[in-house]
């Protein structure tokens, strides 16, 4: 008895039976994997680029602060700086009038003939201040009944930190009464700082005529 006849070729297997073994079929399902490292690649390579780009165009402090006015800017400026001292200026008197203050002599010492005029460096502090003294004692000047002139001059001496007033022989009033005006003048003198005045020499003359109009005889006063 002669069996069903077999095929000598095996039959290809079904579609499906490849599909569940992972062979055959469309290449889709290989593709996917590396379409998603790509995007996950470009996605990598824009951030690098846009924190960089962000950074630079990020506005600074200064740009978001609104600038200051000129006018508000110079307000705070001076109310930074500390307030100018106004020069000290005498308080003028209609009864005397002073001279500019002339440099007679400046040394290393009292005993040496040194410099005068514009070869002495000013002493700004001790000419306001003998300027100041006159004009504040001006009821110290002699009181002849005319017209007159005091010469002071003021000694300073730096090495002994000493001050003197006496009168010069350019004045007209001289003598015991001129004398007593100096030493009412040189009283009146405020304690110089001694450290913090600035001075090429040790030792200074200098002298301001002071002109005095009429002033009232005192009773019984002797002329000289």
């Amino acid at each position: 008895m002669v069996g069903p006849e077999r095929n000598p070729f095996p039959s290809a297997p079904s579609e499906p039976s490849l599909r569940r073994l992972g062979v055959g079929g469309s290449n889709g399902g290989g593709d996917r994997p590396l379409r998603a490292q790509l995007v996950v690649a470009l996605v990598a390579v824009l951030i690098l680029l846009a924190v960089p780009l962000y950074l630079w165009r990020r506005p600074s402090a200064h740009e978001e602060a609104p600038p200051a006015s000129s006018s508000g800017a110079a307000l705070l400026a001076a109310s930074a700086l500390p307030a100018a001292i106004a020069p000290s200026t005498p308080k003028a008197d209609s009864r005397v009038t002073l001279g500019s203050a002339q440099k007679v002599k400046c040394s290393a010492d009292a005993r040496l003939s040194g410099q005068n005029g514009a070869l002495c460096d000013s002493l700004p502090y001790f000419e306001e201040q003998l300027q100041k003294a006159i004009v504040e004692n001006v009821d110290c000047a002699p009181r002849t009944g005319k017209a007159g002139s005091v010469n002071y001059v003021l000694t300073i001496d730096f090495t002994n930190r000493k001050v003197n007033v006496f009168p010069g022989q350019s004045g007209t009033w001289k003598g015991p009464q001129a004398r007593r005006a100096a030493e009412c003048v040189e009283r009146s003198l405020a304690a110089p700082e001694w450290d913090k005045v600035q001075h090429q020499y040790r030792f200074y003359n200098i002298a301001i005529m002071a002109n005095y109009q009429n002033p009232e005889a005192a009773p019984g006063q002797m002329f000289e």
